[in-house]
């Protein structure tokens, strides 16, 4: 069963019991990548690391490490 078709269940189900419908499927996603975000952020604050770039930072320093081939 797809998640859209489980939503459609879902929503018939409570339609008919009178209970407030499901939200759709994605509706809350990027409401859900912030707060990870914010608490990734957070989490790195309280272990006293930058709590931006980190990501680029890294990938700049594994760069420098490994020699350049040319071909």
């Amino acid at each position: 069963m797809s998640i859209t078709q489980q939503y459609l269940l879902d929503a018939h189900r409570a339609l008919h019991l009178g209970e407030p419908v499901p939200p759709a499927p994605g509706t809350h996603d990027l409401r859900v990548v912030r707060e990870w975000q914010d608490r990734r952020r957070f989490c790195a604050v309280l272990a006293g690391r930058p709590a931006h770039g980190r990501v680029r930072r890294a990938l700049r320093r594994r760069r420098a490490r490994r020699p350049h081939v040319l071909g």
